[in-house]
C-alpha cells in the first residue's frame, strides 16, 4: 500500500463464494476486467482466498475476495473450506455464485443462512447463462455469464445498490477536537518502525486531524517537553504510541488530554468500553492461564516485538504469574475462545470494522474478556482512566467502564 491508497481496512470487501467450478474466478475476472484469479476447468483451482485492492466503479475503493469452493474434498479441501469461511468474517457484501446449469445446492443455501445470521448483505448469482437455453425456475437471482459478459454490468449495479452506507459519525478523533485545535502526536522511532514512513494508525490520525482543519505536531518522546514548551497555547490533546505511554504520561501536564493511537482505534474499529473492561481480567491471571495475543497484520517479528516480547514481559511483571501465551496474526483467529482466560488484540488498523467487531462479539458470546494493546498497557501503568477521559462524553460513558 502506498501513501496515496485507501487502506485495506477502510475499503468495502466484496467476497465471492460458492462451490468448485461454479465460475467464481471467471466472474471475478469479468467484473474487474483483470486476470486476478487463475481460471481452469479443473475443480478446486482456487486453493486460497485471493485478495485484490482496486478501484471498482461506481463503488470506489474495494477489496475483491475470490474464495476456494465450499464443496472441496479431502484433508486439504477441509482446510480450504475453513479459509473460505474465515473470509466471510471480513466480507461487507457477499456474492453467492451458483452454477446456472445446476441451480442452488446445500452449500449455497448454507451460505445464505450464514449471511443472514451475520447480517451481511448478499446477492445470488447464477453463472453460465450462456449454457442455459431457458433459465430455470430457481430462487430470485441475477443471471450472468462470465464467458460472454451477459449481466456483468447489471451485477455491478446490484452490488453498488447494496453498498453499506457511510456512517457520518464514525471517525478516529474529529469529534474530540475543534478546527484550529492543536494535537501533539508522540511517535517513537525504533527498530520495528517502517523505514521512511509512519505506521498506518499514525497516518490515519494525521489525516483525521487535517480533515477537521486542526493542527498536528509530531515529535518523539525525548523532545515532547521541548515541544510543549514551544507552544503558545496548550494543545487540546496528546496522542502517543502505547510503548511510551508511561513516559508521555509523566511529561504531559494533567490539564492536557492524553490518550493513545490504540485507544482511539479501540473506539473506531470496535467497542471501546468492552475492551476497557476486559483489561481487568489481568487481576485474576494465574500460573498457566492461557492468554491469546492476536495481531491483525503479519509483519515480520523482530527482537523486542510489542506483541510477542514486550507485552508478555509486562504481564509477567504486573501479575507475578507465568501465564501461557498463544499468538496469532493476520486472518488467523480461533473460533473457539473458551479455553482462554483473556484475549489481547492489536488496534486492528489492518482489519475491517466488520472483522474486528466479529472478533469482539466472538469473545463476548463465549464470556472471554477482550482488550487491546494500548488499553492493557495503560491499565498496567495506572493511567487507563486518564487515557479514556478525552473519549468520555458524559457520566453514562464512564459507567460503561466501571
Amino acid at each position: 500500500m502506498t501513501m496515496n491508497q485507501t487502506p485495506s481496512g477502510e475499503r468495502i470487501h466484496i467476497g465471492f463464494f460458492g462451490k468448485r467450478n461454479a465460475g467464481k474466478s471467471s466472474l471475478v475476472n469479468a467484473i474487474t476486467g483483470q486476470s486476478l484469479s487463475i481460471v481452469s476447468n479443473i475443480r478446486g483451482t482456487t486453493t486460497d482466498p485471493v485478495l485484490k485492492s482496486m478501484e471498482l466503479l461506481p463503488l470506489g475503493p474495494v477489496v475483491i475476495i475470490d474464495t476456494p469452493g465450499l464443496d472441496d474434498e479431502g484433508e486439504l479441501g477441509l482446510l480450504r473450506i475453513k479459509k473460505a469461511r474465515q473470509a466471510i468474517n471480513r466480507t461487507d457484501i457477499g456474492v453467492i455464485v451458483a452454477d446456472g446449469t445446476v441451480g442452488m445446492s446445500r452449500e449455497e443455501r448454507e451460505l445464505e443462512e450464514i449471511f443472514q445470521q451475520k447480517r451481511i448483505p448478499y446477492i445470488i448469482v447464477f453463472n453460465k447463462a450462456d449454457l442455459c437455453e431457458t433459465k430455470g425456475s430457481f430462487e430470485p437471482g441475477l443471471w450472468v455469464s462470465a464467458a460472454d459478459g451477459t449481466g456483468i454490468s447489471e451485477l455491478k449495479t446490484a452490488i453498488a445498490a447494496i453498498k453499506p452506507a457511510d456512517d457520518p459519525n464514525r471517525c478516529l478523533l474529529a469529534d474530540l477536537i475543534e478546527p484550529s485545535d492543536t494535537v501533539v502526536l508522540v511517535v517513537p522511532i525504533d527498530k520495528a518502525a517502517p523505514k521512511g514512513r509512519l505506521i498506518l494508525p499514525q497516518q490515519q490520525v494525521i489525516r483525521d486531524i487535517l480533515d477537521r482543519k486542526a493542527v498536528s505536531i509530531v515529535c518523539q518522546e525525548d523532545n515532547l517537553s521541548g515541544t510543549l514548551a514551544l507552544l503558545a497555547e496548550k494543545p487540546k490533546l496528546v496522542i502517543t504510541d502505547s510503548q511510551v505511554f508511561p513516559i508521555v504520561d509523566r511529561i504531559t501536564p494533567p490539564d492536557i488530554g492524553l490518550t493513545s493511537f490504540s485507544v482511539l482505534f479501540a473506539r473506531y474499529k470496535g467497542n471501546l468500553w468492552q475492551t476497557a473492561r476486559g483489561a481487568k481480567a489481568l487481576e485474576t491471571v494465574r500460573d498457566g492461564s492461557r492468554i491469546l495475543i492476536s495481531e491483525g497484520c503479519t509483519h515480520q517479528r523482530q527482537c523486542g516485538d510489542i506483541g510477542t516480547c514486550k507485552l508478555p514481559a509486562m504481564i509477567r511483571s504486573y501479575t507475578g504469574k507465568e501465564p501461557a501465551f498463544i499468538f496469532t496474526s493476520g486472518r488467523e483467529f480461533p473460533e473457539d475462545l473458551s479455553s482462554f482466560h483473556m484475549v489481547i488484540h492489536c488496534g486492528g488498523c489492518m482489519l475491517t470494522e466488520r472483522e474486528m467487531k466479529y472478533r469482539l462479539a466472538a469473545a463476548q458470546d463465549q464470556s472471554v474478556p477482550v482488550t487491546n494493546y494500548g488499553i492493557i498497557i495503560a491499565y498496567m501503568n495506572g493511567i487507563l482512566e486518564r487515557s479514556l477521559q478525552p473519549l468520555t462524553k458524559d457520566r453514562s460513558d464512564a459507567s460503561l467502564y466501571h
